[in-house]
């Protein structure tokens, strides 16, 4: 692939979409201050789905090299994502999950972790815009190749399971009915255009 192809690619306006609404998620999740935990919900519920759309409207890319591409997130970050989510959790933090392939051999239910799906997703996405933001163009096609493939294998059902969850625990708790504002540090206008 040309440079200059793979250039158009890694600066289409699909990917730059998908940049930005990775960077508000892994800022989102990285922030220390938490208000409420109703607060958290309602900005987790709005941009997870942003993040899958974006993620569909991904170009198609090919590896360029064979080296496999930098990690950024070690185990102590993982953790620390996960921890806090845990912490805002609570024993909600366990779902039922439908969507394994454990659950057509198991005649008990699947559980899956909100905190350890989120992780995940972190985890990949913050590789992903890390890698970014070096502006190495061979890296960076690299990057979005593995991401749209992860995305495809692994973290995008991971997001639309947490999903299920993260919508019945935000909009049927009894106890959250009572909504927050609170979207204003969620900056993602011009993501229609």
């Amino acid at each position: 692939m040309a440079e200059n192809e793979n250039e158009k690619i890694i600066y289409s306006p699909a990917v730059i979409e998908f940049v930005t609404v990775c960077v508000e998620f892994c800022a989102f999740l990285e922030k220390d201050e938490v208000k409420s935990r109703n607060e958290w919900l309602g900005k987790i519920i709005r941009i997870l789905p942003l993040l899958y759309l974006k993620a569909t409207l991904l170009p198609e890319t090919v590896q360029l090299n064979d080296e496999p591409l930098e990690t950024f997130v070690n185990e102590e970050d993982y953790a620390r994502i996960e921890t806090k989510v845990v912490s805002i959790m609570g024993e909600d933090d366990i779902y039922l999950d439908v969507f394994v392939e454990d659950m057509k051999y198991s005649d008990m239910p699947v559980s899956a972790s909100i905190s350890e799906d989120i992780a995940d997703i972190y985890q990949d996405i913050r590789n992903f815009v890390s890698v970014y933001q070096y502006h190495l163009t061979a890296q960076m096609n690299d990057a979005l190749s593995r991401c749209v493939e992860n995305f495809r294998t692994y973290w995008g059902q991971k997001l639309v399971n947490v999903m299920r969850s993260l919508h019945a625990l935000y909009y049927f708790d009894d106890h959250l009915f009572e909504k927050e504002s609170g979207d204003e540090d969620l900056n993602l206008d011009g993501l229609w255009d």
